[in-house]
């Protein structure tokens, strides 16, 4: 058996494609995972699941939200080690942990297309890419941020952002002996 950490990108943002998590709770246990808690209201998920590739557990959690709740959401889901791996591979130095942040992509970055942004348009906010995650430190607050827009244009993998409160605090959830407790 595995750890998974299900990211579910653009629900419960401004009123809008709301899912409750005890409804995320209940649909990922009714697709046979265990040890089924979530994290605050944005869409993350921790289960237990017997081990299979991301990918196809991420097509059954969408395909499921669709059928039961009528949303076509993208899912992007990680082993506990993929995001311990993450956390380590911090290429730099936290100084806000509310200003760091980690953007879950669907597939392995595309440094070409990456290389094709013009980076000064959103100085001084700093990106370094991953394997299939980006990572982000906006200075002036991610409400503030220009970046998520440039690359929103220039990438072909949809991705979800996570402030580095919310990376590290699924860690410990993912990797904690106690992984009972649902929250949010």
């Amino acid at each position: 058996m595995t750890r998974y950490v299900a990211l579910l990108r653009g629900i419960n943002v401004g009123g809008n494609r709301k899912v409750r998590m005890a409804d995320l709770r209940a649909l990922l246990s009714g697709l046979g995972h265990t040890e089924v808690a979530t994290l605050l209201q944005s869409g993350n998920a921790v289960f237990t699941a017997p081990e299979r590739p991301a990918a196809a557990i991420g097509a059954d959690i969408e395909a499921r939200i669709a059928a039961e709740l009528g949303l076509t959401v993208t899912v992007m889901v990680r082993t506990a080690a993929d995001l311990r791996r993450v956390v380590e591979g911090l290429p730099f130095e936290v100084r806000d942990p509310a200003k760091c942040a980690v953007s879950f992509l669907n597939m392995p970055v595309d440094r070409d297309r990456l290389a094709a942004v013009d980076h000064a348009a959103f100085a001084p906010e700093e990106l370094v890419p991953g394997e299939r995650e980006l990572y982000m430190y906006f200075p002036d607050g991610l409400g503030r941020a220009k970046m998520p827009a440039v690359l929103g244009r220039h990438l072909a993998a949809p991705g979800t952002v996570r402030n580095w409160n919310t990376v590290t605090r699924l860690l410990a959830l993912a990797e904690g002996a106690d992984h009972h407790p649902p929250t949010g």
